[in-house]
């Protein structure tokens, strides 16, 4: 079955960062219906407990409909094991969810980002591949123009608001240049083990390259 071209999907560009202490996330704010940008304020960053959230690029539907139920799945696991899920048995369950569903798969992309003692970061592929990143992740459409940004800013033990003014050139980079990447604005959450944080839009604007 095709996939019709009213279907809306995320286009986007996001990336994850880890930093000193933390993990960084960051997301453009456009989804796109065929070649309109539908929406200019749509969330990619996804709390999902006090110490894990993700970043979804892909088919909206898809995404929220995993998004919610990995939020249950984590409320469940805490309960009978009476301890925090990890980012890597998130990541692990995820994973065998979207592979169980290959044939019929779920038009979705996630960076997972948490704290279980150090920061950990997982980017996650559509048939439920995944891959533990010891810097940084990066998906969606705008991929190639962020990792380049990524790859000459980079470095380890950065700070967080080193961090956030990384990821976000990075997004406003692919902004700029790929078509599907767009919004009005940046979209940036911090987890730490004080928890995760979202950025409010004022404090973001200050990150943003010749922002007036």
């Amino acid at each position: 079955m095709e996939i019709g071209k009213d279907e809306l999907k995320t286009g986007t560009t996001t990336v994850g960062l880890i930093v000193k202490d933390g993990i960084v996330l960051a997301a453009d704010m456009q989804a796109t219906m065929g070649n309109l940008g539908y929406d200019l304020e749509s969330k990619k960053l996804s709390k999902i407990t006090e110490r894990i959230a993700l970043t979804n690029a892909g088919s909206v539907g898809d995404s929220i409909t995993i998004v919610r139920f990995l939020r249950t799945r984590a409320k469940l696991y805490e309960t009978d094991r009476e301890a925090q899920i990890t980012p890597k048995a998130l990541t692990t369950f995820i994973s065998n969810v979207l592979n169980s569903n290959r044939y019929a798969p779920y038009a979705v992309q996630f960076i997972i980002g948490g704290m279980v003692g150090k920061p950990q970061l997982f980017e996650i592929m559509p048939y439920g591949a995944s891959i533990e990143r010891e810097q940084f992740a990066t998906s969606g459409s705008g991929t190639q123009i962020a990792l380049a940004v990524l790859d000459e800013g980079y470095k380890k033990d950065m700070s967080q608001e080193e961090g956030i003014a990384l990821a976000v050139r990075a997004i406003a980079a692919s902004k700029k240049r790929d078509i599907y990447t767009g919004g009005r604005s940046i979209s940036v959450m911090v987890v730490d083990e004080q928890g995760v944080k979202e950025l409010p839009e004022a404090e973001v604007k200050k990150y943003i390259p010749n922002h007036k």
